[in-house]
């Protein structure tokens, strides 16, 4: 697999509270020199990305993030602000809370509810495998798979841990077959990332692919 097969499956994310204007606008550079799917930045800098790169590259952001335990309204309200500005893509973060106490019901909903706002675009659903069972890993693909949302997603990168091939192995178990899958988080070597690929990552969350891959794109 070359670089370029890989970049074109990265989600070329910057998502630290720290991250400046200067910070976001080098990554939007990187990710439109190497070709990567999309950049992967907080919503408040969709707009200046827009107006600086138009259609350039295509933007990714997240929605009750990191934690997830915000209102479905506020969710929602992000959600659509977000694609009004110029996002193509949404990481939502499901309620990592109500999935533990066995609300399915409500998880399920609440992803429905995003993705009737975000209609034809990506919705990915981030569920934050770290903090759960695998009986709750199973039980959060069940959920992606009646809700309509087009990607199930490991982690935020902000958790206890990341993104596992174990995980990625599990959910293919268990999402349907037009349900895709990313890994984010800890994802560091070229090795790393072919190998979420192989497994069937059709994204992947990997701040380290253009430091790591550049020398042969």
């Amino acid at each position: 697999m070359n670089a370029k097969e890989i970049m074109s499956r990265v989600d070329h994310t910057l998502l630290k509270q720290t991250a400046t204007w200067e910070d976001i606008q080098r990554i939007c550079d990187e990710a439109v020199k190497y070709q990567a799917a999309t950049v992967m930045i907080p919503s408040c800098f969709i707009p200046r990305i827009k107006a600086k790169y138009g259609d350039a590259l295509k933007i990714a952001t997240v929605v009750g993030f990191p934690n997830g335990n915000c209102n479905t309204a506020a969710k929602i309200a992000e959600t659509a602000q977000a694609l009004a500005d110029g996002a193509v893509e949404i990481d939502m973060v499901i309620n990592i809370g109500m999935l533990k106490a066995g609300e399915t019901d409500y998880v399920t909903e609440e992803i429905r509810a995003l993705k009737r706002v975000c209609g034809d675009r990506v919705l990915k659903v981030i569920v934050e495998t770290c903090f759960l069972t695998e009986e709750e890993k199973i039980a959060a693909c069940k959920c992606v798979n009646e809700s309509g949302a087009d990607i199930i997603k490991t982690s935020t990168g902000f958790g206890t841990a990341g993104a596992t091939l174990e995980d990625i192995a599990l959910f293919k178990k268990h999402i349907n077959e037009n349900v895709g899958m990313k890994a984010a988080g800890g994802i560091h070597t070229r090795e790393e990332m072919e190998a979420y690929i192989n497994a069937g990552c059709c994204r992947l969350g990997a701040s380290a692919a253009v430091k790591v891959l550049k020398d042969e794109l």
